[in-house]
């Protein structure tokens, strides 16, 4: 029988990491649904999980606040 293979993966020839904003955008685009492969390719191959992970939880906070500030916004206007 073989071994499993508990090696890290490696960062394929050619790509490098998301930067940070690479990550932004890619999280957004995550939330819509849409990604090019290239992108995909380059997230999944390079990318680190945790910067994911904590960019889509900043993502989705702005994104409550944003919309929990605009509905005070409205009920202020409207005399509420």
């Amino acid at each position: 029988m073989t071994e499993p293979d508990n090696k890290p993966p490696t960062i394929k020839p050619g790509i490098k990491p998301p930067g940070l904003l690479d990550t932004v955008f890619s999280v957004l685009a995550s939330f819509f649904g849409v990604q090019s492969e290239k992108n995909r390719v380059r997230d999944f191959s390079a990318g680190k999980p945790i910067v994911f992970i904590a960019v889509a939880i900043v993502v989705t906070l702005v994104l409550v606040l944003s919309l929990w500030g605009i509905v005070q916004l409205m009920l202020n206007n409207a005399g509420v």
